[in-house]
């Protein structure tokens, strides 16, 4: 089973933000990005973690927001990774943090 949240992060700088995020994660997750959208997944056992499945991190830069798609195996996974994923975007925009994260539960 895979629940789902969405955001549209609203940004002018979606693109650097997808970027960075995509870099910074690319160290220790399977990451795919261009400027424009990325992919992370989020291994089911990441940082000692036990969910029953993998996560991924759908990410599309748009003028003016960037869309953030989440699937995950369970609710505390997702709850877990909107959070992480709303302070990483908050700490690469440092200039107009904090962003408005309305993530809306599927």
């Amino acid at each position: 089973m895979t629940i789902l949240s969405t955001v549209r992060v609203p940004t002018t700088n979606g693109s650097r933000y997808l970027q960075q995020l995509c870099k910074h994660w690319s160290h220790n997750l399977a990451v795919e990005f261009t400027p424009e959208k990325g992919k992370v997944v989020f291994p089911r056992n990441a940082r000692g973690a036990d969910w029953p499945g993998d996560a991924t991190l759908l990410l599309q830069a748009n003028g003016d927001n960037l869309e953030c798609r989440l699937e995950a195996s369970v609710e505390g996974q997702l709850t877990a990774l909107k959070d992480a994923v709303a302070r990483h975007i908050d700490r690469f925009a440092f200039r107009e943090a904090p962003l408005k994260f309305d993530w809306t539960d599927a």
